[in-house]
């Protein structure tokens, strides 16, 4: 029985590490060809077979999805740890930048964004909710500061980092990305 569990507990770890290694290629490749990329290109440069691939993401979409949704949990995160930030402006500039910052050289996700309709939004819906929360948390405590525009909202939030994630994409290796950050913020902050 024990060996039985050790030997499961191997093919979860294989598995993980097979899934993680497909994710990475993808995120490569996405960022390096755009989405003309193939799912056995993908395969080969993770080192997998490309039943491997469809075992863990059945199309090129739910690949997408999957990098989307791991990056929604990231954002979560940094939101979590700039509610803790005393001064509310400067907590949500920092949830703003550090998000930015997450994805500057991810391309594959900027692509994502771009052609968020083709997205299976179901299974980021969850994630989306738990960002949308606390950064809700953030910018309603902006506002009652007198920090920023009364009307700037969560959905307000999320259309600007899809501008910020295009800037990045159609200028790649520029920091232009901060500068529209920063024009965003002249207009938002008080």
């Amino acid at each position: 029985m024990d060996a039985l569990s050790a030997d499961q507990r191997t093919l979860r770890a294989d598995a993980r590490r097979n899934r993680e290694r497909i994710m990475s290629a993808g995120r490569e490749l996405f960022a390096r060809e755009g989405p003309q990329v193939q799912m056995d290109e993908i395969a080969a440069h993770a080192a997998v077979g490309i039943g491997t691939v469809y075992r863990h993401f059945p199309t090129k979409e739910a690949l997408l999805t999957a990098m989307v949704r791991e990056r929604f949990r990231e954002f979560t995160e940094i939101a979590r740890l700039a509610e803790e930030i005393p001064d509310p402006r400067q907590a949500l500039q920092s949830v703003i930048l550090r998000s930015g910052e997450a994805v500057e050289g991810d391309a594959g996700f900027q692509l994502a964004m771009m052609g968020s309709n083709e997205l299976e939004w179901e299974g980021i819906e969850e994630e989306k909710a738990g960002l949308s929360e606390i950064v809700s948390r953030i910018i309603a405590r902006a506002a009652e500061a007198g920090a920023i525009r009364p009307d700037f909202c969560f959905d307000d939030f999320s259309m600007m980092m899809c501008g910020v994630t295009s800037t990045m994409y159609y200028q790649p290796g520029n920091a232009n990305w901060r500068r529209h950050v920063e024009l965003i913020l002249g207009g938002v902050c008080t």
